[in-house]
């Protein structure tokens, strides 16, 4: 699947306007600033994984997901797809061609920090329109708080208190929630939310856990090589 030219153009208007790209970090591996790093994957993909934003690695490859976090996740995917350990690299970037793969914002910030809820807001339509009008899957797995509460930017109150209420939840990566997500010009569709803790080695509470969590989460979301 490949981002269609009228929305991707808008990605690049509105990185054009942005501050806080790691433009020296681009510039290093010869990467466009300006152009969006979302990983798309099949249009009928039933599944997809949402995070924060790109790293380096994700600007050296120009794929999401394929850094030192992202390898945790495709290890987990190859590992549910194969029924065996993921043997190299370059099985990881070709593992990922089975599912859908989009950030929050799909800009690599300064430092690595988190981009404001300003510039979340920002490219909130946009990411919407890809999740909403682009990609025919419904099925999310979402890769921490932030990225879970990222459903209820822009929409109606009732459905960032519901999404508040569920993160609360001690038992909140191993259900699921369902929330709607509505566009400017009415179109909308339903998600299934999976969140998991996100995968960072700074993470220390969860990051030892996140592999049997995600190994969970494919299963019940139909992953796995005996479906």
């Amino acid at each position: 699947m490949s981002l269609d030219d009228t929305l991707r153009q808008a990605f690049r208007r509105e990185a054009r306007m942005l501050d806080g790209i790691d433009v020296d970090t681009y510039r290093q591996f010869d990467r466009d600033p300006f152009e969006p790093i979302i990983g798309l994957g099949p249009r009928d993909a039933p599944v997809g994984f949402f995070g924060r934003d790109p790293g380096k690695q994700e600007v050296k490859w120009g794929e999401p997901f394929i850094g030192s976090g992202g390898q945790k996740v495709r290890q987990g995917l190859y590992l549910a797809l194969q029924g065996e350990p993921m043997p190299d690299f370059e099985a990881s970037r070709e593992v990922g061609r089975h599912v859908f793969w989009a950030n929050t914002v799909p800009y690599k910030p300064v430092g690595n920090k988190a981009w404001p809820m300003s510039v979340k807001k920002r490219f909130q339509p946009l990411m919407a329109e890809l999740l909403v009008g682009c990609w025919q899957g419904r099925k999310v797995i979402t890769l921490g708080r932030e990225v879970f509460l990222w459903f209820g930017i822009n929409q109606p109150r009732k459905v960032r208190q519901a999404l508040d209420e569920y993160w609360r939840r001690e038992d909140r990566f191993e259900a699921s929630h369902t929330t709607t997500l509505a566009l400017e010009d009415g179109r909308k569709a339903t998600f299934e939310l999976a969140p998991l803790p996100h995968p960072s080695p700074l993470n220390q509470i969860w990051f030892k856990r996140f592999p049997q969590l995600l190994k969970v989460r494919l299963e019940q979301l139909g992953m796995g090589k005996c479906r």
